[in-house]
């Protein structure tokens, strides 16, 4: 059995302890009972932005966006395609820049899309601009290291 890690719930976001060779096997959240793994990006504000990217030892994959961005728009079936690739090694998450702006201005968004990768409070690496599935996956894993 492998160490446990940190990982946040995606619906009430409480902290569960989850060993790494379990995370592919349906964990349920300790205080909810619900899905820790959805196959789905959530959506973040400040209340919540921190424990993902900060507490949860997941590596966090976050999409700057705004409704009214075309690219934005086109790549957001993507983003969602590539959570079902990426979920259990990493969690994805969307940031409304037009209802979050503080968030947009504590991370220095000055275009959308924008990703973002977090791992254990730290910024890992950044894009902008809008790429398919099969590029998220492929940027996300080559800077995680596989």
């Amino acid at each position: 059995m492998s160490d446990p890690i940190l990982v946040a719930c995606p619906h009430c976001h409480g902290m569960n302890r989850v060993p790494v060779s379990r995370l592919g096997e349906g964990p349920v959240c300790g205080h909810c009972r619900e899905a820790l793994f959805t196959g789905k990006p959530m959506d973040l504000g400040v209340d919540d932005f921190g424990i993902h990217a900060d507490r949860s030892e997941l590596p966090l994959l976050v999409d700057f966006w705004a409704a009214w961005c075309g690219p934005c728009q086109m790549m957001a079936p993507h983003f969602h395609k590539a959570a079902a690739l990426l979920e259990p090694k990493v969690r994805l998450a969307k940031v409304d820049t037009q209802s979050q702006p503080t968030l947009a201005q504590r991370h220095g968004i000055r275009s959308i899309p924008t990703l973002v990768l977090f791992h254990q409070g730290r910024e890992i690496a950044r894009q902008s601009g809008a790429m398919d599935a099969n590029n998220i996956v492929r940027w996300t894993r080559q800077h995680l290291g596989g």
